[in-house]
């Protein structure tokens, strides 16, 4: 059961963070319509994302497939698309191609042939980012900047593919400035693909403690789910 307090909570945060954005974008001569604020919304209940879809929320991103699977199926999201935006698994691709709007993740040939065959089973067509290790960490997924063009051609001689942008998750340890580069470098990555490949319109970068520095590199997502929701219980999943 949500209580009173989570509710409040909840439409005080997205209120307080459609502010930041829109400052953010104004100050970068950016229109604040042209974010989207993603909900990120992992270990949240069906209950709990049901009332925050009422709030200015754009979309929502999970990081699970069971619980993506669950929440659409529940009506969570009320109408409003789902994003995936963590690690997928090859084996459990067909069941996120057709009901995630947008794959964040993906960072293989591998990824790339499996959901462009599960895209061709379904006769649609599936829009992907390509997830870019930008900081070079070895415990994250993502291809290397360098590797980016030749998995960005590879995409685009699929039929049921479509790339729409770009993501990234800077590394957690850096220092404020270091992480405005890795932001601009990832605008650097989109502005360069835009000229090997129409479309590009999408760059998903910043989360609770950075959006605002994202938004100011040229974010067209922010992902944030801690300062929507409040921090993880873990032990109830």
């Amino acid at each position: 059961m949500i209580s009173q307090e989570q509710m409040q909570h909840m439409t005080e945060a997205v209120s307080q963070i459609r502010e930041t954005m829109a400052q953010a974008a104004r100050q970068a001569g950016r229109r604040p319509e042209d974010i989207q604020l993603c909900a990120a919304c992992k270990t949240r209940t069906v209950e709990e994302v049901r009332f925050s879809a009422e709030l200015a929320i754009d979309l929502f991103g999970e990081n699970h497939v069971q619980e993506l699977v669950e929440k659409t199926d529940a009506g969570a999201y009320l109408g409003k698309p789902g994003h995936f935006i963590g690690h997928l698994q090859t084996n459990k691709i067909n069941k996120v191609v057709g009901r995630a709007a947008l794959i964040h993740s993906v960072d293989s040939l591998r990824l790339l042939e499996k959901i462009d065959a599960a895209a061709e089973r379904l006769g649609l067509v599936q829009d992907i980012l390509l997830e870019v290790n930008i900081g070079r960490e070895r415990s994250k997924g993502g291809v290397m900047p360098e590797e980016l063009w030749p998995l960005l051609e590879q995409a685009g001689q699929k039929n049921h593919i479509r790339v729409r942008g770009l993501m990234a998750i800077p590394p957690a340890d850096a220092e404020q400035a270091q992480t405005v580069r890795y932001f601009a470098a990832m605008r650097e990555l989109l502005e360069k693909g835009r000229e090997r490949y129409a479309g590009l319109d999408i760059l998903s970068m910043g989360m609770s403690q950075d959006y605002a520095a994202a938004i100011a590199q040229g974010a067209t997502i922010v992902r944030i789910g801690t300062a929507i929701y409040g921090p993880r219980d873990y032990g109830t999943k």
